[in-house]
């Protein structure tokens, strides 16, 4: 059995033919890893998740998700979708994508009923997503009434009620508290512990060292300029200013303005 989970090759993707997203992609993905995929705005992290989750599918280059070839055709094949689906988690970037049941609780059930999975696993599953992502107090509550913080966790829990092999997240924790971004962060590390894959794309260079173990630099040309350890990548500052993902502070000191880039320092850490 290989541990291969995805593998792109020559990916190239453009929306209406004529606005390139992708470029000659190059991308293998092992089962059990955690890879985070960075870059600025608009150089492709989202295509490529999309990508990923059969939402999309290449104009040239193959993809393959566990050994099988995806495009229109596999996914027409309602088995095949089905499975895909259930191996297969997807956090969007903004939540309100997938948020659309009357209250919080039918819409972190929605996707096991959907896939017909147990109800007495599903309920247990619930119970501790609840209690992890603190949601207890808005089970009852209608999912138009939260906060964007609060609706990135209900849309985290219903992806994680259905026990996804792989998650996916665009983004998870763009513009959230320290404290929802630290839950979260405690989640997807949790998670990998139990052997699943989480890709995520990120803005925020400060979480990447601890959501990954592989990182996947875009560069403005919508290629993977390059793929490594992430205490590598982290810490290559003049690869990380080339493609805009080191913060530019300004400090005043006695009336004259000095501008540096602020440093990532790598912390060693045991897993």
């Amino acid at each position: 059995m290989s541990d291969t989970i995805f593998q792109l090759k020559d990916v190239n993707y453009s929306y209406l033919g004529k606005f390139p997203a992708l470029s000659h992609i190059d991308l293998t993905i092992e089962k059990a890893r955690m890879v985070a995929v960075i870059g600025a705005n608009g150089s492709g992290k989202s295509t490529l998740l999309q990508m990923l989750d059969g939402l999309i599918f290449p104009d040239s280059g193959t993809v393959t998700a566990f050994g099988t070839d995806i495009n229109e055709r596999t996914f027409a094949d309602l088995s095949f979708s089905r499975n895909f689906r259930r191996k297969v988690g997807f956090v969007f970037q903004n939540p309100d994508v997938q948020l659309f049941c009357p209250t919080v609780k039918e819409d972190i059930l929605f996707g096991p009923l959907q896939l017909k999975e147990d109800r007495a696993q599903t309920e247990k599953r619930l119970d501790r997503l609840v209690a992890i992502l603190g949601l207890g107090a808005l089970l009852d509550r209608s999912p138009h009434q939260l906060s964007v913080g609060e609706k990135r966790k209900v849309a985290i829990a219903s992806t994680l009620i259905i026990d996804p092999e792989v998650i996916i997240l665009d983004e998870p924790t763009a513009g959230l508290d320290p404290m929802t971004t630290r839950h979260i962060i405690d989640i997807l590390k949790k998670e990998n512990s139990l052997g699943k894959t989480v890709i995520t794309s990120t803005h925020d260079l400060h979480i990447v060292e601890e959501i990954s173990d592989m990182v996947c630099v875009f560069g403005n040309d919508k290629k993977i300029v390059r793929c490594g350890p992430s205490s590598e990548i982290l810490k290559d500052t003049p690869l990380l200013q080339a493609h805009n993902l080191v913060h530019i502070h300004a400090h005043r000191h006695d009336g004259s303005t000095h501008v540096h880039p602020h440093d990532h320092p790598s912390h060693e850490h045991s897993h």
